[in-house]
């Protein structure tokens, strides 16, 4: 197994086994632990600096995600991204943003419309410098405004919890140059149809925007397959 390029950070409010888990989830997520890499646990803990107790219990509950495989007589391994995983996603993602943008289309105030903008201005920014995890991040923050505007606590529970899982998803989407103009048109189109509180049209372009997403990732997904 190659030296993983991630690093744990401590957090003071969490036991060492929340802190481990959290750190392998978003290595996993943002790729610094690829699909089909084994996890060792004796490799993972002298890395991270801890005893393999946390290391077992981290990748049992990355099991439960759905983010590690465990393989008779080999042991752990990252899962791979497929089809099936992408599209149970964002059909749920699909849905709760289609309430997420009625419910932003009634409620939403100028001072957030005025923050979703920056935010999409924040997004065509970090596009220029190519560092992938921020664009990422700066995609998420873009989906966030949207999110908290509905001030619906339950909602933004749901959504918080299955961006991680789209996180893995929007990386590969993002790494596609090609795609990246139109996710700039798709911001504009979501945030004038939201100013215009235009439920149906703002509905649509949200769900267009979901569909270019999955048919891209299935590209790539297919593209890797047959390489």
């Amino acid at each position: 197994m190659k030296e993983p390029n991630f690093e744990v950070n401590m957090n003071e409010y969490l036991p060492l086994r929340d802190v481990v888990f959290n750190t392998l989830r978003q290595a996993i997520l943002r790729g610094e632990l690829k699909p089909g890499e084994r996890l060792m646990e004796i490799q993972l803990a002298n890395k991270l600096g801890v005893s393999r107790t946390p290391i077992r219990e981290a990748i049992r509950k990355l099991e439960l995600e759905g983010l590690v495989l465990m393989i008779p007589r080999k042991g752990a391994e990252v899962a791979e991204i497929t089809e099936k995983s992408l599209r149970d996603v964002l059909e749920v993602r699909r849905a709760l943003e289609e309430l997420a943008v009625q419910l932003v289309c009634e409620k939403i105030t100028e001072e957030e419309i005025e923050e979703l903008k920056a935010a999409a201005r924040e997004f065509e920014n970090v596009l220029k410098d190519g560092d992938i995890t921020k664009i990422a991040e700066a995609d998420v923050r873009f989906h966030d405004v949207i999110y908290m505007a509905t001030d619906n606590q339950k909602l933004i529970q749901l959504l918080n919890n299955l961006r991680e899982q789209m996180y893995r998803f929007r990386v590969e989407y993002l790494k596609r140059e090609e795609v990246r103009p139109q996710l700039l048109a798709e911001h504009e189109e979501i945030i004038a149809t939201i100013e215009r509180r235009e439920k149906d049209t703002a509905t649509k372009v949200v769900c267009e925007h979901i569909d270019n997403q999955v048919e891209a990732v299935i590209d790539i997904i297919r593209t890797k397959h047959s390489e």
